[in-house]
C-alpha cells in the first residue's frame, strides 16, 4: 500500500494524467507513481527532462546500451519489478540480457566494458564505501574520465530513484517463495 495518498485519476494534473492513462492497467506501480506524485507534478517533469535524454542517448557520452544494462542490474538489486520489466532500450538489449543476463554478467557474453560497468554498479549499490583507488583506476582503463563520471552519476540516479519508489511502497510486494 502506498505511503502517499493516491490522487484519483480524474483529478491528476495533465502531465501525470498522461503518464497514468498511458500505462497498462496491470502495471500497478506505473499507474500509482503518477497518482502518488500528483502533489508535485513539476518535480516529475523536471526529473524526467533530466533522466530521459541522459539515459536514452541524446545527452551524454556513454552508449544507451551500457546504461540500460546497468539500469537493469540496479533494478534487480533494488528489487524493483517495474524497473526490471520496463525496456528503455529494446533495440540494443535483448530480452534474455534484460531478464537475466545482467544478473550473471560474467556468463552472458557481454563486452569487457559492459561487464566492468555492471560490476561497478553492483559495488556502488551494495558496498560503495569499499570502492577503492584500484577500482576507480580499473574503470579508468576502460572508460574515459567523462564516461566514468557519467556512469557513476547514472548509477547513483538508478539506485536512488529505485529506492524512493520502494520506500513509498508504490509496488505490490510479493514473496519470491
Amino acid at each position: 500500500m502506498s505511503r502517499m495518498p493516491l490522487v484519483e485519476p480524474e483529478a491528476l494534473p495533465p502531465y501525470l494524467k498522461a503518464i497514468h492513462d498511458g500505462t497498462p492497467e496491470e502495471n500497478w506501480l506505473g499507474r500509482h507513481f503518477a497518482r502518488a506524485f500528483a502533489p508535485n507534478e513539476a518535480l516529475v517533469q523536471a526529473y524526467q527532462s533530466f533522466y530521459h535524454p541522459w539515459h536514452t542517448g541524446s545527452a551524454g557520452v556513454l552508449e544507451p546500451r551500457l546504461k540500460e544494462l546497468v539500469r537493469l542490474r540496479i533494478a534487480t538489486l533494488n528489487g524493483c519489478v517495474l524497473c526490471k520489466s520496463v525496456r528503455m532500450a529494446p533495440d540494443t538489449v535483448s530480452e534474455d540480457e534484460a531478464a537475466s543476463g545482467v544478473d550473471h554478467a560474467d556468463d552472458a557474453g557481454f563486452s569487457a566494458r559492459e561487464r566492468a560497468a555492471i560490476h561497478f554498479a553492483e559495488k556502488m549499490a551494495l558496498d560503495h564505501h569499499n570502492i577503492g583507488d584500484d577500482d576507480v583506476e580499473a574503470m579508468r582503463c576502460l572508460f574515459t574520465d567523462a564516461e566514468f563520471l557519467e556512469l557513476a552519476m547514472m548509477t547513483g540516479q538508478y539506485i536512488g530513484f529505485g529506492r524512493v519508489l520502494a520506500m513509498l511502497q508504490l509496488e505490490v510486494a510479493s514473496c519470491p517463495i
